[in-house]
């Protein structure tokens, strides 16, 4: 029940841009109270098992639905790597709501160390360094799915480079619980 009803909560965010969806925030909270509560998700659009959007809050700063409205939107439509989803593709898309734990610090003192101690399929990492800031999801393991390409990418795209264990970022993993269309 509740997978299915956050999927469709996310479904009807998007699909309201194209033709009026009405949301009814409380009859949500009353079919499930944890939609009040603080929360944090990624939404992530797919076409053909092909990245057409993703979008996220690494922490909760507002209602667990609030969230899955906003980040359901924000991957359809601002997600700034891809162009606006269009009408003709709201069919095609396969929507996944990953719900975040809190993130917890890890200490490490070198990136043989943190190769013990991270997780791949299982933890979701931040790496960051002064102004600088990525995530990757778990299930970015199933592309990237050995340690050093994973934070090879996950220091690029925070922007401090292909080596970044070397500069000795802070590091904090969480976990998802993934809820996917089929």
């Amino acid at each position: 029940m509740t997978s299915k009803l956050y999927l469709e909560i996310a479904r009807n965010a998007i699909t309201s841009h194209f033709s009026p969806v009405f949301i009814d925030k409380d009859a949500l909270v009353g079919k499930d109270p944890a939609l009040g509560e603080p929360g944090a998700v990624f939404v992530t659009l797919t076409i053909n098992n092909h990245l057409r959007g993703c979008i996220g809050s690494i922490i909760a700063h507002r209602s667990l639905l609030d969230d899955i409205i906003e980040n359901a939107a924000a991957a359809a439509f601002r997600d700034p790597r891809f162009p606006s989803l269009h009408a003709e593709e709201l069919d095609k898309i396969i929507i996944e709501v990953s719900l975040l734990t809190h993130p917890q610090p890890l200490v490490y003192s070198d990136a043989e160390e943190l190769s013990r101690i991270i997780r791949p399929n299982i933890d979701g990492v931040i790496m960051r360094l002064g102004n600088h800031q990525a995530t990757f999801l778990p299930q970015v393991w199933e592309e990237l799915n050995d340690f050093d390409s994973f934070f090879t990418h996950l220091g690029l795209k925070a922007g401090i480079g292909s080596d970044p264990l070397t500069l000795h970022p802070d590091i904090y993993i969480y976990q998802v619980e993934k809820i996917k269309e089929a």
